[in-house]
């Protein structure tokens, strides 16, 4: 056993030293992406350390941080009834709109990856352009518009639907349906060209030697070729899915107002910001975002745990 654990020993300390010599040689790899390690560390690894530092104690900016344990973790999840209201929006938001969203991203990409050349270029551009439309949330403030020259409440009124103008972004029964709506509309992201750049990278003759195998149809040409081909695009594409629908902020401020009535749309995110930006808590927030990153973390597992299963 002693003879064992010694020629183990030596085995490592070998390796170790090959290892450290063949870093050696590559300097000049180390000195190429020093620029972009340095930025990373900086503008990421860094933050998120800071913030979680700052999550264990009571920091207002203008007084030093004071180290008070657990304390903001229990009263985030014990005491704060408006961040129990907002993990239940949020989740709501991200269960509906991140698997739908990212179905509907795939399932236009790959209609229109089957369409000519020229329409498929005009088509992505029409369905990716709601994700940066700067005047979205005016638009929709105006369709969803509480009296009578909404262009809902007029239409309802019109055909005799509605007898009464609906105030949608002021009710709390419809606060939620008309965000999930919006975010749906937007959700054409970074994924939705993901999936279109992954369909047009796969190889063609692989749907050749599939028919010749015993394919069938589009589906199974689907499950059995496209699908494991675009794994990458198709985990960028949950990645992103997942971090759009945790983060939903900018749609529930702008439409229903900050606070939202009866916090009916109080997100996550929200809440973060209103600790963080209008409360100037910033130990309190930083606890907030580290809850929500944890959250994501362990989402982001859950789906690549599942992608990986596709087409095997």
């Amino acid at each position: 056993m002693t003879s064992f654990i010694k020629r183990y020993t030596e085995m490592k300390k070998e390796e170790l030293r090959y290892n450290l010599h063949k870093a050696s040689k590559m300097k000049m790899c180390y000195f190429f992406l020093a620029p972009y390690a340095i930025l990373f560390f900086t503008f990421f690894i860094l933050p998120i350390a800071s913030s979680i530092f700052f999550s264990f104690t009571y920091y207002n900016i203008l007084e030093s941080p004071r180290f008070i344990g657990l304390q903001n973790y229990i009263n985030l999840i014990l005491q704060d009834e408006v961040f129990l209201t907002a993990v239940k929006n949020t989740f709501v938001v991200a269960v509906i709109t991140g698997p739908v969203g990212y179905i509907l991203s795939f399932l236009f990409a790959w209609f229109i990856n089957e369409l000519p050349r020229w329409i498929r270029t005009v088509a992505v551009v029409v369905f990716y352009a709601p994700s940066i439309a700067g005047n979205a949330f005016y638009i929709f403030s105006i369709i969803f518009r509480g009296d009578a020259y909404g262009y809902l409440n007029s239409f309802l009124l019109q055909f005799g639907l509605i007898d009464a103008p609906i105030l949608w972004l002021l009710n709390p029964d419809y606060i939620m349906p008309v965000v999930i709506i919006v975010i749906l509309w937007m959700s054409m992201g970074t994924g939705f060209l993901s999936f279109v750049a992954g369909l047009q990278g796969v190889d063609r003759s692989m749907y050749e030697a599939g028919y010749v195998d015993g394919i069938r149809n589009r589906w199974q040409e689907l499950y059995y070729i496209t699908l494991p081909s675009m794994k990458p695009m198709l985990l960028f594409g949950a990645v992103m899915s997942i971090t759009t629908a945790f983060n939903v902020c900018d749609v529930p401020r702008a439409l229903a107002g900050y606070p939202s009535t009866d916090y009916a749309a109080r997100t996550i995110v929200t809440h973060l910001f209103d600790y963080g930006f209008s409360r100037f808590e910033m130990g309190y927030a930083s606890a907030i975002a580290t809850v929500l990153f944890v959250v994501m973390i362990l989402c982001n597992k859950a789906i690549q745990s599942i992608l990986r299963k596709v087409g095997t």
